[in-house]
């Protein structure tokens, strides 16, 4: 109990093993950032702070499959994808291992240096589509994107196109 006797808003993890805690992070908001001539970015602050301890030094990213952006995984989320992509494709089918392949093939492991910046390859800055260098970091729950600033506002939803399908995809419950 607190000094005033109500209680303080302290949480205990337990760890089991190599299992991360149930306690999930929520990457939230959008914020703007700028490449270097190099291809470095910053990683929002407010992003590092959420990774897990151990998790805070790289990443896992990938190219998104279906827009031009690229999905940052703090490592036990992508565990998870992993894990349940394991259990859904057959090792011994063709057709799920180039699935697999083709999933796999494009992640990769991202250092983040002690300034809190990750560098994208030359590879992932045209997947992105990064010319003129501004970026947006989009929060997404368990992971967050990162988009060209000018692709991304040509591809967002409008509000009312948003609510259209919120509507839609949360009523067929």
């Amino acid at each position: 109990m607190g000094k005033s006797g109500e209680f303080e808003n302290n949480f205990i993890l337990l760890q089991l093993g190599n299992l991360h805690p149930i306690f999930m992070a929520t990457f939230i908001g959008k914020y703007e950032a700028k490449a270097d001539i190099k291809g470095r970015i910053f990683v929002p602050s407010a992003y590092r702070k959420l990774l897990p301890n151990d998790e805070k030094e790289r990443i896992i990213i990938r190219k998104d499959t279906d827009n031009d952006c690229i999905i940052f995984y703090p490592e036990h989320v992508w565990s998870k994808i992993v894990d349940d992509l394991r259990q859904n494709l057959n090792e011994w089918d063709s057709d799920d291992r180039m699935i697999l392949a083709a999933f796999t093939e494009d992640a990769e492991w991202l250092d983040i240096d002690s300034q809190g910046r990750v560098l994208l390859s030359k590879k992932n800055q045209q997947a992105i589509n990064l010319a003129d260098n501004e970026v947006l970091f989009i929060g997404m729950f368990d992971r967050f994107a990162v988009w060209s600033k000018s692709r991304y506002e040509q591809t967002k939803l409008s509000p009312s196109e948003l609510a259209s399908r919120l509507k839609e995809k949360m009523m067929r419950k």
